[in-house]
């Protein structure tokens, strides 16, 4: 059986990769994931971590982001530019496009539910 208590940390290697590269908009950006929680029905948790650069976006899952540190921007199309740094909260719903800019590199907590 699983434990039932787990810690999020980044101790472990993590998952590194980028944005598609034909959704770049600037930038050479790199991403870090520890995803330390998928559970049965398409919940995932961890800490995810960008590099300087701006790309595009598209949801399809909703998500609650916890900003730790970096000052990011997050546009929506047809909306407000938003920009988010340490202690700053938020929620993207399923259908959100716009892009992502790091501005300075951004570590967030993460949960999604597909």
């Amino acid at each position: 059986m699983p434990a039932l208590f787990l810690k999020v940390d980044t101790s472990g290697a993590p998952e590194e990769g980028a944005p598609p590269a034909d959704r770049i908009i600037s930038g050479n950006p790199r991403t870090r994931t520890w995803n330390v929680e998928e559970a049965e029905g398409g919940l995932y948790a961890g800490i995810w971590e960008a590099t300087l650069g701006k790309w595009r976006i598209s949801y399809d899952e909703w998500e609650f982001c916890h900003i730790l540190s970096g000052i990011s921007v997050v546009s929506e199309d047809g909306g407000a530019a938003v920009t988010v740094k340490a202690g700053d909260s938020f929620v993207l719903r399923p259908g959100f496009k716009g892009t992502w800019e790091v501005l300075e590199t951004t570590r967030k907590e993460y949960v999604i539910r597909l």
